[in-house]
């Protein structure tokens, strides 16, 4: 029998937008089959589908690199969030790829992590996903086994910490985990901040009865993360490998990054909404709970650092936007008030919700603020971060043969209001702020999942991504080393 043939030339045509690339701003149509782009130009014939983007903005599908779903805690703490919910939430905002975290528990094999949250995932996310891992417990059978292994099977990023009990490594470990990075070509994320200082801080704080929210911002101050965005560094530089410093917050940490940078060091950096829309006033002025709700690691800061975190994404210091969504419910058990009660700053959970804001919030205050290019806003929301996590050019662009991820945006006033998200978090921080954008329509391989109002797409139709090589790594090795300096 022969084949049906179709009598149009593509399964949907994005007509007449405004295609923006991290390079390039052109008039084009998108030709998509089977889920890819596979033309661009003017006047393309009809698609079986036309979708009308004539004076509208067309952008890469967002890619979320840093955020947190359904990841274990230790009771009664719970994320508001699991792959079902925070995953359409990043649909209706624009993202059509997200990479949270794979934990290890100490004590616990990393490879069981993994299989633990495929589980969590299969079947349930609405939008592409990889997975990062984070490293607890650098026993010698996850070093020299488990870590090779799992890199090879397409998880070549993971996250080493500096602060908290249950996850932070010591400085030996990170270079034992930096130098697999090395060996194997995946990249370390860092979170910087010193563990000692925060706890010397936080018991003298609590000595004196300073246990708000707001202190909080007192038991990490900008030193501490100065400190360790400094230590950090020094390890990348002993082992010879890159690294990329995790939701960078302010001035001091970027001076030590601008540092490395200036000495020829591979230093890679991240930022986050939190930091250029929030301040330490949003955890409270007087002793309030309220500002548990912005209760984050590092803290907000001042509208100075504000400023700088901006000039950093304009001038190139931050390959990566993201959001770091942490969703914890304010109200419950379970959330910023575990055992319903209000605990002091140490107890509460660290995170604030941002998945479904990310990218309306820098497209609104960036470039329509004309603080941002077009291009570098897709640079920081798509493809800086695609190509850092080793899923470009398949994501985060727009070019032949990348899947036909595509968010044609809405000019027009947006008020924030929680009750227009679609997580399953009680309050977003940045309740209501004015916008002058929002995603009027998102893409995923070709398919609309959001048009605008509501979710229309297929549910649970995400697809696991097995990341590559970052492409920000070395080409090779370059087996120098303060190691192979030392004369035999």
């Amino acid at each position: 029998m022969e084949p049906v043939l179709s009598a149009y030339s593509f399964d949907t045509v994005v007509r007449g937008g405004r295609v923006a690339t991290a390079s390039d701003v052109f008039e084009a149509d998108i030709g998509i089959r089977d889920g890819t782009i596979v033309q661009l130009g003017l006047a393309l014939p009809r698609g079986e589908r036309e979708i009308d983007a004539l004076g509208r903005t067309v952008t890469p599908g967002g890619v979320d690199a840093h955020c947190h779903l359904d990841q274990p805690s230790p009771p009664p703490i719970k994320m508001a969030d699991d792959f079902d919910s925070g995953t359409l939430s990043a649909a209706c905002g624009g993202t059509t790829t997200v990479i949270p975290f794979a934990a290890q528990q100490k004590g616990g094999s990393l490879a069981a992590a993994v299989s633990d949250y495929h589980q969590r995932a299969d079947g349930r996310s609405h939008v592409d996903y990889a997975f990062h891992l984070i490293v607890s417990d650098p026993t010698a059978h996850v070093l020299h086994e488990e870590l090779p292994s799992l890199i090879r099977e397409g998880y070549t990023s993971f996250k080493a910490y500096m602060t908290y009990d249950d996850l932070k490594l010591d400085d030996g470990q990170i270079l034992d985990v930096l130098d697999v990075a090395k060996r194997h070509g995946a990249i370390a994320m860092i979170h910087a901040e010193n563990s000692d200082c925060i706890e010397w801080l936080t018991k003298r704080l609590e000595g004196m009865g300073r246990t708000a929210p707001r202190f909080h911002a007192h038991s990490r101050p900008m030193l501490v993360e100065r400190e360790a965005t400094h230590r950090a560094i020094a390890l990348s530089e002993l082992v010879d490998v890159p690294i990329l410093i995790v939701h960078v917050s302010g001035r001091e940490a970027i001076e030590q990054i601008r540092w490395g940078r200036a000495h020829g060091l591979n230093i890679f950096a991240e930022t986050c909404p939190q930091y250029l829309f929030l301040t330490a006033e949003d955890l409270g002025i007087d002793d309030s709970y309220h500002g548990a709700k912005c209760v984050c690691s590092p803290p907000p800061r001042d509208k100075a650092n504000q400023q700088v975190i901006w000039d950093g994404l304009r001038d190139g210091l931050f390959t990566v936007f993201s959001s770091d969504h942490a969703p914890y419910n304010f109200e419950g058990a379970e959330g910023k008030q575990p055992d319903n009660q209000q605990v002091a700053f140490r107890h509460i959970p660290n995170g604030i919700p941002g998945l479904e804001t990310r990218m309306a919030l820098l497209y609104s205050e960036g470039v329509l603020g004309g603080r941002l290019s077009l291009e570098k806003f897709v640079e920081l929301t798509a493809t800086g971060p695609a190509k850092t996590y080793g899923l470009h050019p398949r994501k985060g662009a727009i070019c032949i043969g990348a899947d036909a991820d595509l968010v044609i945006w809405d000019e027009r006033d947006v008020v924030i209001a929680n009750a227009a998200l679609h997580h399953n978090v009680d309050y977003t921080p940045y309740e209501g702020m004015r916008l002058k954008a929002w995603p009027g329509c998102t893409l995923l391989r070709g398919e609309v999942m959001w048009d605008g109002r509501a979710f229309v797409g297929r549910r649970h139709q995400g697809q696991f991504l097995p990341a590559g090589r970052p492409s920000i790594l070395p080409r090779a090795p370059s087996g120098a080393s303060f190691l192979t300096s030392i004369n035999p």
